[in-house]
């Protein structure tokens, strides 16, 4: 038991990462990873939303929509979960941390469209997941959608200082950067094989 949930984890982080092999959660992933303190809280406001709506969405899936003969509205349900939990996470760090808030800008608002948490519910429902693993799987997507973004922010910092042809700079060197950092997680995915 520890052991598969162990694997769905370094799967959820590492070989099937949101970012870096399915290319969901782009927006972010692009548009705040040029500063690093915003693309670790971004990084970390994305994994508490995924964390929480992957038990709600299991328990909702299970308890309410297939009780009810309802599977149809997973979509319907699973996105007014989200947009609920961003909503909540947007009102928490405005009101404790404002310069985070005013630093974040309209990515955080974002995070309701980011594709990878809507993917992430519709896995669970897809594979099968008992509670535990949706919670675990959850919890390692946004830890992964979190590395991703911060491996791109630490490169993108660092670019700065270096002499970038001119016709590249911009979103030329970041979209290189983005497609090597995918080739090398693609090379992860012998690692292990999960579901």
């Amino acid at each position: 038991m520890i052991k598969e949930l162990i694997l769905v984890f370094v799967a959820a982080v590492l070989v099937n990462n949101f970012v870096l092999k399915y290319f969901l959660g782009i927006c972010p992933f692009l548009g705040v990873s040029d500063n690093l303190h915003s693309a670790v809280s971004m990084g970390f406001a994305t994994t508490f939303v995924m964390s929480i709506t992957a038990p709600v969405a299991w328990c909702i899936k299970h308890f309410v929509l297939d009780k009810l003969g309802l599977p149809f509205l997973e979509y319907v349900c699973f996105i007014i979960v989200i947009a609920s939990l961003v909503q909540f996470v947007e009102m928490v760090i405005k009101k404790f941390y404002p310069a985070l808030h005013q630093a974040m800008g309209i990515y955080l608002p974002l995070i309701t469209t980011n594709c990878a948490i809507l993917f992430m519910a519709l896995q669970l429902v897809l594979r099968e997941y008992s509670l535990l693993r949706s919670i675990v799987f959850g919890f390692g997507s946004g830890l992964g959608f979190t590395l991703a973004i911060t491996i791109m922010a630490g490169i993108r910092e660092e670019i700065e200082f270096c002499d970038v042809p001119r016709c590249l700079k911009g979103p030329g060197i970041t979209l290189i950067i983005a497609g090597l950092l995918a080739l090398i997680f693609v090379g992860l995915g012998g690692l292990i094989k999960v579901n």
